[in-house]
């Protein structure tokens, strides 16, 4: 019969740390190169709170809608379509009358005919992003929250406050932020 010898990784650790450099064991050597492989994947994953760009631009945190005039623009707010400065936020005509459409920050809604609604896409409950608009209603599918399209507040679901509206108003073909 063989007598076989284990070692605990406590043991094995206590090896490596104890080796005096000039007997490394292939064990320690590659338990060694795994933490270095694990910390450059670490560091690779880290974030620089500076707010700057590797080109060095600043980030944008709310960057213009599609559609409108976005930084390196004409600096007027000018689409070209209305000869206005309003922000674009949709067309008219994508938003269905008892509907609505969710873009890149808020829920513009048709209530009624011609009567146009926003609100912010962040439902009330746990800062989910609402997911869509069915039955008069905008909907969070986080934790079931409802919300009226009328007035954002909420109809049914954990969320108790409304979502905050952004007045818009109708620019030719386009709704708009009201100036």
């Amino acid at each position: 019969m063989t007598d076989v010898q284990t070692r605990t990784e406590a043991a094995t650790h206590h090896e490596c740390a104890s080796a005096s450099g000039a007997t490394s064991t292939r064990r320690c050597i590659l338990v060694g190169a795994g933490a270095l492989g694990a910390g450059a994947v670490l560091a690779a994953c880290g974030t620089d709170s500076s707010g700057t760009n590797p080109n060095g631009t600043d980030f944008d945190t709310n960057p213009a809608p599609a559609g409108s005039t976005a930084a390196g623009g004409t600096g007027d707010g000018d689409t070209g379509d209305s000869g206005g400065s309003a922000t674009v936020l949709v067309a008219a005509s994508k938003v269905a009358v008892g509907g609505g459409v969710i873009t890149n920050d808020l829920v513009v809604t048709q209530p009624t005919e011609g009567t146009f609604k926003a609100f912010s896409k962040v439902c009330t409950h746990q800062g989910c992003e609402v997911s869509e608009i069915a039955d008069g209603q905008i909907i969070c599918r986080c934790h079931n929250s409802f919300f009226s399209i009328k007035d954002g507040a909420p109809t049914s679901g954990p969320a108790q406050q409304p979502l905050t509206e952004t007045k818009v108003e109708l620019d030719g073909d386009n709704v708009v932020k009201a100036a």
